[in-house]
């Protein structure tokens, strides 16, 4: 059995939470969150809401009977783009500079 999670419209740069979900792909739950919790990165705090935002989902369903939680697996984890959200700031000679703000959309699939 799986559930997933979908962590929309983070206010941070794709490749930089890209950096994060490496580091958990694949990992059991219980090893991926001590990452999480020990790395110095933002971006570590959206990807953890969503991880135990999967984890309940799956424990929530009710097709499921009792599943260990040390049994859990982080199956898929991705990242892709949100909409940029797009600023502008004066920059030399009068001209308007264009400053881009990414947002990133985090889904994770835990399984047994």
């Amino acid at each position: 059995m799986e559930a997933r999670a979908i962590s929309k419209y983070i206010r941070m740069s794709p490749r930089k939470i890209d950096r994060i979900l490496k580091l958990i792909r694949g990992k059991r739950v219980g090893e991926a969150l001590n990452v999480l919790h020990f790395t110095r990165k933002d971006a570590c705090l959206p990807v953890e809401k969503a991880l135990r935002s999967a984890v309940a989902n799956l424990l929530q369903n009710e097709d499921v009977g009792r599943v260990n939680e040390e049994d859990l697996k982080v199956k898929v984890a991705f990242v892709t783009q949100g909409p940029t959200l797009k600023r502008f700031r004066p920059m030399s000679m009068g001209r308007a500079g264009m400053i881009r703000r990414r947002t990133a959309h985090v889904t994770l699939v835990v399984s047994e």
